[in-house]
């Protein structure tokens, strides 16, 4: 029986980040993971996939609508899905094989099959063919991550009612598509299809698209998506979703509570996702989970059983490629005594339509609710020059300071690149930087990141000089 100072079950960003760094720390490190290729949730059906396809079909509309001012004209242009969900096979498989040379230089063991504890120091591996193997561990990690969510009656047939794995590989653009949920998935894979010549409609619990973030962003992601062509349904309640053989009827209560029907070709569910825990073998350490399907942890992402720990989307809090990624590296370094820093509240969140929308610390209405005095500085993106010249000018800076500290509280934009540019402001709270230090930093021209510095001045003394 092997025997380790870790195992990682689940090779997510969070699960092969962790084993890269506890390797790097000296310890023997084991990680184990179900599927034949590395990467999770993230890598393989997730983040990369969807970027990939977000890439190509940008591309796709650019080359359609944009082209010709540009002194570009293209003619018998079309959308080649098969060639797109090609290179998007392409790029994971690149990706895939990344990881596995990163298991291979750190001296990773990294074991195929279904991981499952035994007791608090055994873990079992059953690979396909129902082959078992025991292996002896000093400590755990679980990185177990999530897996599509729905609610009753929208339960997924993978034909016509689909989830986001399934919309990574249509072999055909459909006419029409719904999307349940107007949050960061429905939304990056509606504009995929949109771009391409969908008809998207959302139907949106929420009185508001992407609603755990500044409303200004989704207020302005709004009208940016209405002019690609996407239809918003707020405040309506999902009863029921049905595969007609021909197609997909939803029907659902508007806030009137009046029965609507929606019809389309596909229908899309994208509800969030959930905790993933099952055959992990938790009752066999008196663990269990809470109402929401997660793993209860404590502010050492220990568990019950404190040489067990758990990180990323298994547990509580956002669910992010990176914040799973930052929790591996703290929990590697907190069982060789090191004492690292996890800062939530500085942790991005970033929503990758075009233009994109990327946050940072507290929302407006975060800041209302908890009695906060604060001061707001915020910027239009038409008028950098540099986003004229690129012809990205939708899109806002917005932010929130402290109104007798002047220290930066959230920062709130919607512009091209916003995903890069976001973590000026990330840097700047992690130090506590004032408004007015933003303002007195110098930025290049013409850049987006202009931006950053007149929402900085327009916060401090409303001295904007563009806008």
């Amino acid at each position: 029986m092997s025997t380790y100072d870790i195992t990682v079950i689940g090779s997510g960003p969070g699960g092969y980040v962790a084993a890269i760094r506890c390797a790097q720390l000296g310890l023997k490190t084991a990680i184990i993971e179900k599927y034949d290729t590395l990467g999770g949730t993230c890598l393989n059906v997730g983040c990369i996939p969807s970027k990939a396809l977000l890439d190509s079909s940008e591309h796709f509309h650019n080359a359609k609508h944009n082209f010709s001012e540009h002194g570009i004209e293209v003619s018998g242009l079309k959308a080649n899905l098969e060639q797109m969900i090609a290179r998007k096979a392409d790029v994971i498989a690149q990706t895939c094989n990344g990881i596995k040379f990163l298991m291979d230089k750190n001296k990773i063991d990294v074991l195929t099959g279904v991981g499952s504890i035994v007791d608090k120091t055994t873990v079992k591996v059953t690979d396909k063919e129902g082959k078992e193997s025991l292996i002896t561990t000093k400590n755990m990690i679980l990185a177990t991550g999530s897996k599509p969510n729905f609610f009753p009656g929208m339960e997924p047939d993978k034909k016509r009612i689909i989830t986001s794995t399934e919309a990574l590989k249509l072999t055909e653009i459909p006419k029409r598509m719904l999307v349940i949920g107007g949050g960061v998935i429905g939304l990056e894979l509606g504009s995929v299809y949109a771009r391409l010549g969908s008809e998207v409609e959302v139907i949106e619990f929420a009185d508001t698209i992407i609603p755990t973030m500044d409303r200004t962003l989704g207020k302005e992601l709004t009208r940016v998506l209405k002019k690609e062509g996407f239809k918003f349904n707020l405040q309506h309640r999902v009863q029921k979703v049905e595969n007609t053989g021909k197609g997909v009827k939803v029907t659902a209560l508007n806030k009137k509570d009046d029965e609507v029907t929606f019809e389309a070709d596909i229908c899309l569910v994208a509800v969030g996702r959930k905790a993933y825990t099952d055959g992990l073998g938790l009752e066999n350490v008196g663990l269990t989970v809470n109402n929401r399907g997660q793993i209860e942890v404590n502010d050492h992402l220990q568990t019950a059983v404190p040489n067990i720990y758990a990180i990323g989307d298994v547990i509580r809090g956002a669910m992010l490629a990176h914040k799973a990624e930052e929790e591996g590296v703290f929990v590697a370094e907190t069982i060789v005594g090191q004492k690292p820093h996890m800062n939530y509240n500085l942790i991005p969140g970033v929503v990758y339509t075009w233009p994109e929308v990327a946050s940072v610390g507290k929302t407006e209405e975060e800041l209302v609710a908890a009695g906060v005095e604060f001061k707001v500085g915020s910027f239009p993106i038409k008028a950098l020059g540099r986003a004229r010249a690129s012809m990205d000018t939708a899109g806002l800076i917005k932010i929130l300071a402290d109104k007798n500290t002047d220290e930066v509280l959230g920062v709130h934009m919607i512009a091209a690149r916003a995903a890069d540019l976001i973590m000026e402001a990330v840097v700047a709270m992690e130090y506590r930087a004032s408004a007015e230090d933003i303002a007195r930093i110098c930025h290049p021209h013409p850049t987006y990141s202009e931006g950053i510095k007149e929402a900085a001045m327009d916060a401090t003394e409303k001295r904007s000089i563009h806008a």
